[in-house]
């Protein structure tokens, strides 16, 4: 773990502005729904996107959707910062995006589906509340796609 005083300046500022209250009690949602008969879908902070699509730049509050029938082989990261290692998503993009794993799951009986597009944003470039109205339109589109529960890998 770096030391936030060994960071470079402007990393330092960035960082340290940040710096906001707790978000206070968590929310939960109660299900009458078993595991077994929701609809799940993942969101990332990972910054993945296929070849193709747009990248995510490091101020980037959009998303980009992965469908569900692609192959996870061929995403790739816009994600960098000096504080992070992407040797584990070179190896298998399951460690920040485990899509292969929930197919196994719904294959296994665990679940019971999976939404058919999954989604994806760049993290730590800003602030919360710049995220709102790309989170209010995935908000949208998951209730469009009959979503029961969300899976969310923060990177």
């Amino acid at each position: 773990m770096v030391r936030i005083t060994d960071l470079p300046e402007d990393e330092r500022e960035h960082l340290i502005g940040k710096k906001l209250p707790p978000l206070g009690p968590q929310s939960w949602t109660k299900h009458d729904k078993p595991l077994t008969d929701m609809r799940v879908a993942l969101i990332t902070t990972a910054g993945l996107h296929f070849r193709d699509d747009e990248s995510f730049d490091f101020t980037d509050a959009t998303f980009r959707p992965i469908p569900c029938e692609e192959d996870s082989r061929n995403l790739i990261m816009s994600h960098s910062s000096a504080n992070f290692d992407r040797v584990g998503f070179a190896e298998d993009v399951n460690l920040v995006f485990p899509i292969d794993r929930f197919k196994e799951l719904v294959s296994a009986g665990a679940i019971g589906s999976l939404a058919s597009v999954h989604y994806s944003f760049m993290g730590a470039g800003l602030m919360p509340n710049a995220y709102e109205q790309s989170t209010r339109e995935v908000a949208h589109l998951l209730k469009r796609d009959k979503v029961d529960a969300v899976f969310l890998t923060p990177v």
